[in-house]
């Protein structure tokens, strides 16, 4: 891989803060790699307070033909897109984004398919289930939307700032057959819960759920890829619930940021 760098390399970029945790620059150019593309991704740090100069600057490097959007980014970014996909013109955020032929940028939000179809693949059919999603953030929102598309039948989220959860709740009124509802640390009576925070990251957080509260039959999923298997993971393996974690999302739905990124 490192012998094909050269100055025809294309560059894509992964923002965020902090940056150190995310595991999809090697995933993703391997991906390029194995596509037969001279490309790569390289991690970024960008604060918040810097990340619209840093938008604006990077669009005078020729050769950059995308970034990838992560934590706490995903809304802010969505603000420089000349043009998105539906979806993430519906949910104002963005995880990827790629140059338009005028130069300006196009952008996606694949968190919300990706979990959902990372939760298929461990075993959980989310049709017809309760659902209890932690967040209501860039990735809290997509899948939110993606749960919904998926046909839970209940969907409850909780959010530390209610006003965020209140603020998704009424923008996702409508968009399906499923209850909607404000939930909390609570899992009871749930079949499915989602962690869409960055709660886990580092062993001193609080847990995003009152984990003695769940039971074996309840699956859990999470956003998190550094540590792959988070407290709250932890927790519901002993316990025997079926898990997703982090890893498997972003696997699930490398192809498609790949797909995107390509034009393929």
């Amino acid at each position: 891989m490192l012998e094909a760098l050269s100055g025809a390399t294309r560059l894509f970029i992964i923002i965020g803060d902090p940056i150190a945790q995310v595991q999809s620059p090697g995933g993703i150019t391997r991906e390029f790699v194995a596509r037969g593309r001279n490309a790569l991704l390289v991690p970024a740090q960008v604060s918040v307070a810097q990340v619209d100069e840093f938008i604006r600057g990077v669009l005078l490097a020729g050769n950059l033909d995308g970034i990838v959007v992560t934590v706490p980014h995903k809304f802010g970014a969505f603000a420089h897109c000349a043009s998105t996909t539906d979806r993430a013109g519906f949910l104002q955020s963005v995880n990827i984004m790629r140059r338009n032929a005028d130069g300006t940028w196009h952008g996606d939000m694949t968190d919300g398919v990706a979990f959902v179809g990372g939760i298929r693949q461990a075993g959980c059919v989310p049709e017809g289930k309760r659902a209890l999603m932690v967040g209501a953030g860039g990735a809290g929102t997509a899948i939110a939307l993606a749960l919904l598309e998926a046909g839970v039948s209940e969907l409850a989220i909780h959010d530390a700032d209610a006003v965020r959860r209140d603020r998704l709740l009424a923008r996702l009124a409508g968009r399906g057959a499923a209850k909607l509802l404000a939930g909390s640390d609570d899992p009871t009576g749930y079949d499915l819960i989602a962690n869409a925070t960055p709660a886990g990251m580092k062993h001193s957080d609080a847990l995003p759920v009152r984990v003695e509260l769940l039971t074996p039959a309840m699956f859990v999923g999470d956003v998190i890829t550094s540590p792959e298997v988070t407290p709250l993971l932890t927790a519901a393996r002993a316990l025997g619930c079926g898990t997703q974690t982090g890893i498997g999302m972003f696997a699930a739905g490398r192809a498609m940021m790949v797909d995107f990124l390509l034009h393929s």
